[in-house]
């Protein structure tokens, strides 16, 4: 087996809760983005295009999308002998099986399988966000520096400085403290989720960390004991776009920002590809009935109603008379005749009915999800069959195969969910 400089590890396993009904069924990284990748394709093909052909995929939470979109890494030329994509499920050692309790403990589960390669340094990776990056130019960083571990930041407002983990360094730009979501934050230095550690340094700490800690973290655990062990940790500061779309809002708003004409983030990039495992699909279809304005359009799919500001996936079928607005629909969506979508996310494969409203009404915050739905946008999650003739609110969330008779008098009252 051939011995890589450095390979990736990439963090997938995790549910995505403030996502709300759209990682019911789907775990986060596989959720569609940009309408016909998914979440994980990001990480993936940066890694490809910047040279790193040898990564470990953790799943966990719902893995059978993530599983079957991956396959053996075609798309992103990761089908190779001795390199290549390999799948890295919790699994039993002994007579019991372990789940991964924590982002640095889903690595210790596999050490023998960084083991297997030798590399001489990591790559650890989150499959929930949206960038394009060179990791080559952060492992030059890393070797420049004689560092045992980098971690990739970025500048935020001190406001926003309090919802992430914050390095604070000295003038040379290695890292002194971290603090996680400090109220009074001394830097903006907000850290990414991308760390690259020399192998043998982390193995160590992953280690002598398994026997304190069951759940071991690399914010909570990892990094401080770095620090506190006067390792050397250095900033890598990225000036170049970044999302992590883990909120409703935050998903909503990303997707919108490509219907742009010059999008802050270029899917057009014929230097920088985004690769994605999407079968052969017929061209577009847009009927003499149709109306598309500032619209991103997947293949295959057939549009004879009207589309306004929208992102629309593979294979959506939005029929005559039907209006799209400031939304979201995935892939294999049926949007029946006459319904009316306005600021909605729509999961995968689903029905919506005839005449059918849907985002109408006051922008109440749901009624006891209000830190997920809070904004006005309603969410639809995948699978999900809504009936003729119903209104439903804003800030609401539906799942399942519901009937006329799930909707009071035909309606579902802003800040509601209807899940079965």
């Amino acid at each position: 087996m051939n011995q890589p400089e450095m390979m990736a590890m990439l963090l997938a396993g995790g549910q995505g809760s403030r996502l709300g009904i759209l990682t019911k069924e789907i775990a986060k990284p596989a959720v569609m983005f940009g309408g016909k990748y998914r979440i994980i394709d990001f990480p993936l093909s940066n890694c490809i295009n910047s040279g790193v052909y040898t990564v470990g995929v953790l799943t966990q939470y719902e893995p059978l999308i993530l599983t079957k979109h991956i396959g053996i890494g075609t798309p992103w030329d990761l089908d190779r002998t001795n390199e290549g994509v390999t799948m890295l499920s919790p699994f039993v050692k002994g007579n019991q099986g372990e789940w991964y309790s924590g982002t640095a403990n889903a690595i210790y589960q596999n050490i023998r399988f960084i083991d297997s390669y030798n590399p001489e340094y990591v790559l650890i990776l989150s499959g929930d966000h949206v960038y394009k990056m060179d990791y080559s130019k952060m492992l030059d960083f890393h070797k420049e520096n004689h560092a045992d571990a980098t971690i990739a930041v970025m500048e935020v407002s001190y406001e926003d400085a309090k919802q992430f983990g914050i390095m604070n360094t000295n003038e040379e730009g290695q890292i002194i403290e971290f603090e996680e979501k400090p109220p009074v934050p001394k830097s903006n230095l907000a850290s990414m989720g991308i760390y690259i550690f020399t192998w043998k340094e982390l193995r160590q700490a992953l280690i002598r960390d398994h026997e304190q800690h069951e759940d071991s973290d690399f914010g909570k655990h990892i990094i401080p004991m770095l620090i506190g062990e006067e390792k050397k940790l250095f900033a890598y500061r990225f000036k170049d776009y970044w999302k992590d779309i883990g909120t409703i809002d935050a998903y909503w708003k990303a997707n919108m920002e490509l219907t742009n004409t010059l999008p802050e983030f270029n899917l057009y990039d014929e230097f920088w590809k985004i690769y994605t495992n999407i079968e052969h699909q017929p061209p577009q279809f847009i009927s003499d009935t149709a109306i598309v304005e500032k619209a991103l359009l997947s293949e295959g799919c057939e549009i004879k109603g009207k589309v306004y500001n929208s992102v629309i996936g593979p294979r959506v079928i939005i029929e005559e008379g039907a209006m799209v607005a400031n939304s979201i629909i995935m892939q294999d969506t049926v949007v029946g005749s006459g319904a009316v979508i306005e600021r909605c996310i729509v999961s995968e494969k689903c029905d919506i009915g005839e005449n059918t409203y849907i985002g109408q009404g006051e922008n109440i915050p749901h009624e006891t999800k209000s830190h997920i739905y809070y904004s006005g946008i309603t969410a639809i999650g995948a699978y999900t069959t809504i009936p003729d003739n119903v209104v439903v609110g804003k800030n609401c969330e539906i799942s399942g195969d519901t009937k006329k008779e799930d909707y009071q008098n035909g309606k579902l009252e802003s800040g509601r969910s209807l899940v079965l």
